[in-house]
């Protein structure tokens, strides 16, 4: 759906091209023709002749209140200094240009709050919140994550956020949220993140209930290749729950919050970290623990996937941690024979046990539902 009025401009439209976090979706009204590529809009008339388009410099998280559209819609009254051309709109190499607006926004330098224009807020945590904002140069749309100083010393979590901050700006992989840099001033933290439009997966699960077994399938590959990339870093996450998954604008998965996540390339860790639900036997029963312990919570995200809410649920945290302990599985009737065996693998009390996560695409339950898909 596309349409104007004086003052507002919306568009829902389908995608026609995706590859590499590049996207492209096109709409129409009038005489002309347009493209949504990532962050920009481009225009052209529809006469069939060859058109160059210009690129306007709005965000389409920014554009809602346009007072002249007619001027926004004509191609003369754009500076084309920058265009593509039509001809090439199948040519990938030609696409990769749009891209170049990230790049420059990410580009190592010395940030400050000048450089970026606030919008609304996104959520708020214990420390701070976290808006959407633009960077002015390139109009590249971000996510900010404003933490206040005070409440970190207080709580003493200072070298936990250093450790976030390294940790998430290393990692590169399609289904973990980017971390682009970070700054500060006298009273603030600034972190610099990728913005996902459709919020929290926790959001989506309790609109929906539960989901299908297809889609929790293909939600679990997407987490375990995104956990199986951090652990080819030498990353444990700690704290995967559907709370620190975000979804793109496609419904892409992206993990988020590397507030409990360690670099171990070597050593065994002994912290108690994470949200209990998701802890495994030997966090609770205060033992060394490894990577393993991501596995296990692959196994309760499958679970609270299929079923909409954590296997060991109890009263109080007391009867949640001896229901760990003792992996207290109880499945409803729904779930099938086969979901069962995967999430049965996964949450092992003996972390040596849990199935290798190279193992889990090539389980039955997940060939049945995502046959070709997952190859």
């Amino acid at each position: 759906m596309f349409f104007l009025s004086s003052k507002i401009f919306i568009s829902i439209s389908p995608t026609i091209f995706s590859e590499n976090n590049l996207t492209i979706n096109t709409f129409s009204e009038y005489n002309y023709s347009l493209f949504l590529i990532n962050s920009e809009i481009i225009l052209g008339k529809k006469d069939g002749k060859k058109k160059k388009f210009g690129m306007c410099p709005f965000s389409n998280s920014w554009i809602g209140m346009l007072q002249k559209p007619p001027t926004l819609l004509n191609p003369e009254n754009i500076d084309t200094t920058n265009t593509i051309d039509v001809s090439s709109s199948q040519d990938k190499k030609t696409f990769q240009q749009t891209k170049s607006a990230e790049q420059k926004a990410t580009t190592s330098k010395r940030w400050t709050l000048d450089d970026f224009e606030i919008g609304r807020p996104l959520g708020t945590g214990k420390f701070g919140r976290v808006y959407l904002a633009r960077e002015k140069r390139t109009h590249f749309i971000v996510a900010l994550k404003v933490l206040y100083k005070s409440q970190l010393h207080k709580a003493g979590v200072e070298h936990q956020l250093r450790r976030e901050i390294e940790i998430q700006s290393h990692l590169r992989h399609p289904n973990i949220l980017r971390l682009y840099g970070y700054f500060y001033d006298e009273t603030r933290v600034y972190i610099i993140l990728e913005y996902a439009s459709n919020g929290e997966l926790f959001k989506l699960l309790r609109e929906n209930d539960k989901f299908d077994e297809k889609t929790a399938a293909k939600y679990i590959v997407k987490m375990c290749d995104a956990i199986a990339y951090c652990h080819s870093k030498h990353v444990i996450h700690r704290d995967i729950k559907p709370e620190n998954i975000l979804v793109g604008a496609n419904g892409e998965l992206k993990i988020a919050d590397f507030g409990w996540s360690v670099h171990a390339p070597s050593s065994r860790r002994t912290t108690l970290c994470g949200t209990l639900d998701y802890l495994p036997p030997e966090m609770i029963e205060g033992h060394e623990h490894d990577e393993s312990v991501d596995i296990w919570s692959l196994g309760v995200l499958l679970f609270e996937f299929l079923v909409g809410s954590p296997p060991f649920e109890a009263p109080n945290q007391r009867d949640t941690c001896q229901r760990i302990k003792e992996v207290d599985l109880k499945f409803p009737e729904f779930v099938s024979p086969l979901a069962r065996d995967l999430i049965q693998r996964l949450l092992q009390h003996e972390p040596q046990k849990r199935m290798p996560l190279q193992e889990i695409r090539l389980h039955p339950w997940i060939v049945q539902q995502l046959g070709s898909l997952i190859a």
